[in-house]
């Protein structure tokens, strides 16, 4: 494990539980709260002052709101990845975090452990829902209207081959690439190679937005998992 400590910026708009969630993550080892505020304006500019590894952010912000935050921290800084705490976990709200960028959201009762495992797992690339926003993400494969048959002549062939899809189908799960190469039974390497591959067919820049695309596209299919 690197000794280098992960570099959080904390932003909350409740003092208590900001305090707490302070104390909690600073006793974690290898975490490190870098800086943090109750406003997201000032969330913005401590980004562009501080190196930092992960972005914690309550969604409910005032002033211009987490979701424009989030998005604009995106814009000056795409690779940052941002968690999101949320009290609650919509379809809507849900759609906007994805269409925004953010790698994952979790709800404010998560137990401390969950949420220092979110926070790892986003730094290292992968994404974190919990299980609400999971099952609103999946809940847009089976929620779509039938195709008319016009529909289904337009549209276009899916460009990924099975094996990127039933990754794609584990990257919407929030798994990162040594889980899906276990579930699969292949290489990490492997994975790699595939989940490039399926970026640049989808042309988007992130597994986030990948999944994104693939259910707007209707490429993937929920339990995918075979073959």
């Amino acid at each position: 494990m690197s000794s280098t400590p992960i570099k959080i910026l904390l932003v909350e708009d409740d003092e208590l539980f900001r305090l707490g969630l302070r104390i909690r993550l600073q006793q974690e080892p290898g975490l490190e709260i870098t800086a943090e505020t109750e406003d997201s304006k000032t969330a913005i500019e401590l980004v562009k002052q501080n190196p930092l590894d992960v972005v914690l952010l309550d969604v409910g912000l005032s002033a211009i709101g987490g979701i424009e935050a989030c998005r604009q921290i995106k814009q000056q800084n795409p690779n940052l990845p941002i968690l999101v705490l949320t009290s609650h976990s919509p379809k809507p709200l849900i759609v906007r975090l994805i269409e925004t960028g953010v790698q994952g959201c979790c709800l404010k009762g998560i137990p401390a452990e969950k949420l220092v495992l979110a926070l790892r797992s986003v730094v290292i690339g992968a994404s974190w829902w919990d299980e609400t926003a999971t099952k609103e993400i999946r809940s847009s494969f089976v929620s779509e209207p039938s195709l008319t048959d016009s529909e289904k002549i337009s549209k276009p062939a899916n460009p990924l081959t099975g094996r990127e899809q039933e990754i794609l189908s584990l990257l919407a799960a929030g798994k990162n690439n040594q889980e899906i190469a276990l579930a699969l039974c292949i290489a990490p390497g492997t994975v790699r190679v595939h989940v490039h591959a399926i970026l640049h067919k989808l042309e988007v820049s992130n597994r986030t937005q990948a999944v994104v695309v693939a259910v707007q596209k209707r490429l993937l299919k929920v339990g995918n998992s075979k073959n």
